[in-house]
C-alpha cells in the first residue's frame, strides 16, 4: 500500500512538475493520430500502404524523446500513459457522441444522404479493432523508444548533453520505436481487418519509419533547444526533489 502510495505521489508532482505545452502537445498528438489512423493513404503501389496518422505521430515521439532526456525514461513512460489514458476517454467521449441521434453538417453537403451520417457516425466513435490496435501499439511503442533513448545515451560518456548524443539517442531509438509501432498497428488492424498482406504491413512500417523520421530530422534541433533551456531553468525540480527524497528513505528504511 507504501508504494502505490508513493507511486501516485510521484505521479501527481511529475504532472504538476512538466511544462503543460509539451503534455498538451504530446496528448493532442496521440489522440490525433489515432484518429487520422482510420485513413489509409492511397499511393497508387500495391505492395505499399500507409495511414494518415504518420502525419502527427513524430510530434508524440518528439515530446518523448525531450521527457526521457529531462527527467528519464520512467518518467518518460508514465506521461505516456498518461496521454494514452486521455486518449481513451477522448474516444469513449467521441463515442458517445456518435450514439447522439442528429446529423452532420456534412449530411447536407452531399444531398442529405443517410449513409453520410453513418459513416461519419463510424469514423468518429471509431471500432474496438482500431482503438485496441493503437493503444498496444502506442504503449509498446512508448516503452521501446523511452528505454532505448535513455540506454543509447549511457554510451555517451563524454559530452552527454552535447547535440551529438541528443541526435544519436533520439533518432535511433525512434526509428526503432516508430517501426514497432506502425508494425504492431499494422499486423493488429491492417492485417485482420483491412485485408492489408504481411508484405504490405512491413513497408508500412519502414515507410512510416522513414517519414516519421525527417520529420523528427526536421525539429530534432527544436527538442534539443527545449532540453538546454529546461536544464538552464531548473525545470522538473520539485519532481527530482520528491524522487531524491523517496530514493533516500527507501535505501535508509532497507538499512535499518
Amino acid at each position: 500500500m507504501e508504494k502505490i502510495k508513493r507511486f501516485f505521489g510521484e505521479y501527481r508532482v511529475l504532472l504538476r512538475s512538466v511544462p503543460s505545452t509539451v503534455v498538451c502537445l504530446f496528448v493532442l498528438s496521440v489522440f490525433t493520430m489515432n484518429l487520422l489512423a482510420n485513413k489509409s493513404v492511397d499511393l497508387g503501389v500495391e505492395w505499399l500502404a500507409l495511414d494518415c496518422g504518420i502525419i502527427v505521430s513524430w510530434a508524440a515521439f518528439l515530446c518523448m524523446d525531450i521527457l526521457t532526456k529531462h527527467y528519464g525514461p520512467k518518467a518518460a513512460t508514465m506521461i505516456s500513459m498518461f496521454s494514452v489514458g486521455v486518449n481513451l476517454l477522448a474516444c469513449l467521449v467521441m463515442f458517445v457522441a456518435s450514439l447522439i441521434a442528429g446529423t452532420w453538417g456534412a449530411y447536407y453537403d452531399f444531398g442529405e444522404l443517410p449513409v453520410i451520417n453513418d459513416a461519419l457516425d463510424g469514423t468518429v466513435g471509431g471500432t474496438w479493432y482500431v482503438v485496441l490496435g493503437s493503444t498496444v501499439a502506442f504503449v509498446a511503442s512508448a516503452v521501446i523508444n523511452n528505454f532505448a533513448n535513455w540506454g543509447i545515451g549511457k554510451v555517451f560518456r563524454k559530452k552527454p548533453d552535447g547535440f551529438g548524443a541528443y541526435v544519436c539517442r533520439a533518432y535511433v531509438s525512434t526509428a526503432i520505436a516508430q517501426f514497432a509501432d506502425n508494425l504492431i498497428f499494422a499486423l493488429i488492424v491492417s492485417h485482420f481487418f483491412f485485408g492489408w498482406t504481411i508484405v504490405q504491413c512491413l513497408t508500412c512500417a519502414a515507410t512510416g519509419m522513414i517519414a516519421e523520421l525527417l520529420c523528427e530530422a526536421l525539429f530534432g534541433p527544436t527538442g534539443y533547444a527545449v532540453c538546454r533551456r529546461w536544464k538552464r531553468d531548473n525545470v522538473g525540480k520539485d519532481y527530482f526533489d520528491y524522487v531524491g527524497s523517496a530514493t533516500n528513505k527507501n535505501t535508509a528504511e532497507a538499512r535499518q
